[in-house]
């Protein structure tokens, strides 16, 4: 933000010191609005620069982000089957039994160019399915499929606007992203969302003596 405001107020001194060189044009007095022009010209560089350097810094926030969409807890019930709780981010809890020998969620992904960061504009996704999914292909085509939409309802979809011209302007990429482990053992996973997509990382408990 104090980039921000430091690049309005060089572009604005700017502005004003070209006003003032016109205006000095005007009235002949050509050294006043050769110092007035050069002075408007180095504010206007500089302000330039600082909302380089701003769009430059959300940028490298946004490939760095990482949230955490959901925590899943997996637990083997028998064979190619176990029980999969998630929690998410609003302390929604639910719970799956899934057939298969991993864990699969979804999720739909919007990325905003860097430069509708400065808007507020921040990666967005949408948490689609869960499933279960089995190692080998064979077992793909002929054993029982389990899946679940963790989607819910909401008045404005953003996903829909942003195939449209009216966000399609701000959007740099909208695309399908999915992650899988292991269901056979008890185990404890956060599923995070950054710009490269899901990705599930075990969650460390501190034990404490």
């Amino acid at each position: 933000m104090t980039t921000v405001i430091v690049a309005l107020c060089c572009i604005g001194v700017g502005l004003a010191c070209g006003a003032g060189a016109r205006s000095a044009l005007r009235t002949r007095r050509f050294g006043s609005a050769l110092v007035r022009a050069l002075s408007g010209l180095v504010f206007l560089l500089l302000g330039a620069l600082f909302a380089t350097i701003t769009v430059g810094l959300h940028g490298y926030q946004a490939l760095t982000f990482e949230e955490v969409a959901a925590t899943v807890r997996t637990e083997p019930i028998g064979p190619q089957r176990f029980r999969a709780t998630i929690t998410l981010p609003d302390k929604r809890l639910a719970m799956y039994e899934l057939s298969g020998d991993a864990f699969y969620i979804d999720a739909h992904i919007l990325k905003w160019h860097p430069w509708a960061n400065i808007l507020g504009l921040h990666t967005s996704y949408e948490l689609d399915r869960v499933a279960g999914r089995y190692n080998a292909i064979a077992d793909e085509q002929t054993k029982p499929h389990t899946a679940y939409s963790l989607a819910k309802g909401k008045p404005v979809d953003v996903f829909f606007l942003a195939r449209r011209s009216l966000l399609g302007a701000l959007v740099d990429a909208q695309y399908g992203s999915a992650a899988f482990v292991a269901g056979n053992t008890p185990a404890e996973y956060d599923v995070r969302v950054s710009t490269t997509g899901l990705l599930m990382r075990p969650v460390l408990r501190s034990v404490l003596p």
